[in-house]
């Protein structure tokens, strides 16, 4: 069997000329300048083309080149060096009951990647990050850090805490 639509061109494909004079623009006006501002010029301009697919044909004629991939937070961190130094707490929302959607809160030592107490919360707080804390100093003593994502709640302790 041939599948026809494999030798046709996409309707939605932009025009040839549209594209060359997007990549002539570029060379001629904002060499060198981002993707970003480029492509806000572009819309102010009147540009109806998204900034994912300028950014694709910019780098797909060579003007700009790709990014290395990964930015700083999504650079690996080395682990504690022992255990008790770190301890990491994370939660994530899931159905884990059909119907019912809750947090649970994991916190786990860096270094040995054991896990502590786990809680099903209807919300992840600071209040049960720290019930999740206070439980593992009870059962390991004092740990020397915590590491946890960006929540609201962990900034609001920070703050209160500095005070």
């Amino acid at each position: 069997m041939i599948d026809k639509r494999l030798e046709q061109v996409s309707h939605r494909r932009a025009p040839v000329d549209e594209v060359m004079a997007l990549v002539e623009r570029y060379r001629r006006r904002q060499a060198g300048w981002n993707v970003k501002p480029f492509h806000a010029w572009y819309q102010r301009d009147g540009g109806k083309r998204s900034y994912t697919w300028i950014k694709n044909q910019l780098q797909e004629a060579g003007v700009v080149q790709k990014a290395p991939g990964g930015g700083k937070h999504r650079k690996r961190r080395t682990r504690a060096a022992g255990p008790g130094m770190m301890l990491h707490q994370d939660a994530s929302t899931h159905e884990w009951v059909p119907g019912v959607k809750w947090d649970l809160v994991v916190t786990m030592n860096d270094a040995t990647n054991e896990h502590y107490p786990m809680r099903l919360v209807a919300e992840e707080g600071t209040a049960s990050s720290f019930m999740d804390v206070r439980d593992v100093i009870r059962q390991c003593g004092l740990f020397a850090s915590l590491y946890t994502d960006r929540g609201s709640h962990y900034w609001y302790a920070r703050k209160l805490a500095a005070r």
